[in-house]
């Protein structure tokens, strides 16, 4: 029989994307927090940053009534804090912190750091000091809260994500050692940083030294913080196999556990909704497709988008326009595809055109300039997506069997052209391609097989790989998911392997689509939090053991 886990009487767990949805680990912590809250009914606390101040947050809904005594307390210790819900399933408490006082000590703060951590904040620039400052505040309100409510006879984790959260991590090892630390990386800054520099990352990762690298593109503080903190945490931990090997080649340390990423599917509609909102979100697409490009197109067009934030290379935009471009000439291709690129780019305005278009009710035979992209954008001259199209001549001319439309905006409702969630749009497509070259985890392709649509992505990602294991290290798009191989140099030969998955995709039987469909949603409830969530009570165990033998040694 295997020891029995220790488990948390308390978690606090920080980032910078608690209420506050900026990127992939908002999605991380958002699905997982019902599974966490069922078992530790508020005993789970989120801490995030007060990036709203005096407007309403839409994720979070203030409370004060709960900890007011404390909130008080806090106040004389010059925290400035609201306490409240994530607006989120399972409503999980959480903290928002204003840190802005926090910069008039910021030399003092960074140069403890150094002393006790040797972390190296001199060569700090853009966004360090607001996420430190911000860090620091949030293991300023753990120690206030702990002092204030629990004692040492409480088992209690703080977990911190990304670099972001180091320096708070580190302030909590230091004056409340008897609190167990876990940190999860998502991804190495410099590891992220090789890949987006376009320096082949996985050929040489045995080579490369980080804090050289570090040096040489001009990341030292936040790749100092980010490999201090690994070294002194009590569970350093990241989400999958294959940035398990990142850290341990560029932070000079291994990871004790993988945390893969789960995800709750409570908000993928069923049944006859599911039907009604799969028409409603392809009719939408479709419609801005005719808008834009002046031309009639029909629901047995075969839809594929690629989404995520804009890293060009690393998320393989570039590899998917060039795979759209190819396609455009396959012979064996039996449908016409319309294909979206759905990334959030320096977004100026909705083109009021495309609105007037949308809203006549009209029918219209002509396109309108540049019919390739749904709102213009600040930098539409020097966009890499807007280049490329150029470069490759592509312009969604009427007899083109492939049209591409970029979407360069966060689709959160409101954008003023579809006006559609992303979640409400994603199950309105055939297909989904997230060709990544730089992927820890993936959660576009999970999110896409949990809407029951089969996707492509590559064994660079971390999801790809679990595909991969999960269907017996073969996966092909019949299976939901088709897992290409990519390396740091065989680009042309996954753009051919992406032009012809689409291609037989095209060519399959209904009943083959059905499939391919039935086994996408299979997969996705494999990674359920409710199967994930041993992963974290593992790594609770272990930090909580290594705190307690630090405290009574």
């Amino acid at each position: 029989m295997g020891k029995e886990l220790l488990v948390p009487d308390f978690i606090f767990e920080s980032s910078w994307e608690v209420c506050n949805k900026v990127g992939g680990i908002y999605t991380v912590l958002s699905t997982r927090a019902k599974t966490l809250q069922e078992k530790n009914k508020d005993h789970i606390i989120f801490i995030g940053p007060d990036c709203w101040h005096e407007k309403e947050s839409p994720y979070f809904d203030e409370d004060k009534t709960l900890f007011s005594e404390w909130r008080e307390a806090a106040f004389e210790e010059g925290l400035k804090l609201k306490v409240g819900r994530w607006n989120v399933p399972g409503r999980p408490i959480a903290i928002l912190v204003d840190f802005d006082d926090f910069y008039a000590e910021k030399d003092g703060i960074y140069a403890k750091a150094w002393e006790l951590f040797q972390v190296d904040s001199l060569h700090a620039y853009g966004d360090y000091d607001e996420a430190s400052m911000f860090s620091y505040a949030a293991g300023k309100v753990v120690e206030s809260f702990y002092n204030f409510f629990l004692d040492e006879e409480k088992k209690v984790v703080y977990h911190a994500n990304e670099w972001m959260t180091g320096l708070g991590l580190l302030y909590i090892r230091c004056k409340l050692p008897q609190i167990a630390t876990v940190f999860t990386t998502h991804a190495t800054s410099i590891g992220r940083s090789i890949a987006g520099n376009n320096k082949p990352l996985y050929d040489y990762l045995f080579a490369y030294n980080g804090d050289q690298m570090a040096q040489e593109l001009n990341m030292q503080s936040k790749h100092s913080i980010e490999k201090q903190t690994a070294k002194y945490v009590d569970c350093f931990t990241t989400v999958s196999d294959i940035t398990a090997k990142e850290c341990l080649e560029l932070l000079d340390k291994p990871v004790d556990k993988v945390l893969p990423n789960g995800f709750d599917n409570n908000f993928v509609p069923k049944g006859n909704e599911f039907t009604k909102k799969r028409k409603l979100a392809r009719k939408k697409l479709i419609e801005v497709a005719n808008a834009l490009m002046g031309i009639e197109l029909d629901d047995d067009i075969l839809i594929v988008s690629t989404s995520g934030r804009y890293e060009f290379r690393n998320k393989g935009v570039d590899v998917y326009i060039e795979a759209m471009n190819r396609l455009l000439r396959d012979r064996n291709l039996k449908k016409q595809v319309l294909a979206f690129i759905e990334v959030p780019g320096w977004v100026g305005e909705p083109r009021k055109d495309l609105v007037e278009r949308m809203n006549s009710g009209k029918k219209f035979d002509t396109p309108l300039e540049v019919p390739l992209i749904t709102h213009w954008l600040h930098n539409m001259s020097h966009d890499n997506v807007m280049g490329m199209l150029k470069f490759l001549d592509m312009w969604n001319r009427p007899e083109d069997r492939v049209k591409l439309i970029f979407l360069p905006c966060y689709l959160t409702g409101d954008d003023g052209v579809l006006n559609m969630t992303y979640y409400d749009l994603v199950l309105g497509n055939d297909l989904c391609i997230y060709p990544s070259y730089y992927e820890p985890w993936g959660y576009t392709p999970l999110e896409a097989v949990a809407f029951k649509v089969p996707c492509i992505t590559t064994d660079l990602a971390g999801f790809g790989q679990w595909a991969k294991t999960i269907n017996q290290g073969e996966s092909e798009i019949i299976d939901g998911v088709k897992v290409i191989h990519r390396t740091d140099y065989n680009y042309s030969e996954v753009a051919d392997n992406i032009k012809d998955t689409v291609s037989l995709f095209s060519s399959m039987a209904n009943e083959e689509v059905a499939k391919a469909r039935a086994n996408a949603d299979k997969l996705s409830k494999k990674a359920l939090w409710s199967h994930f969530i041993t992963y974290y009570y593992e790594a609770y165990d272990f930090a909580l053991r290594k705190a307690a033998q630090r405290t009574t040694m």
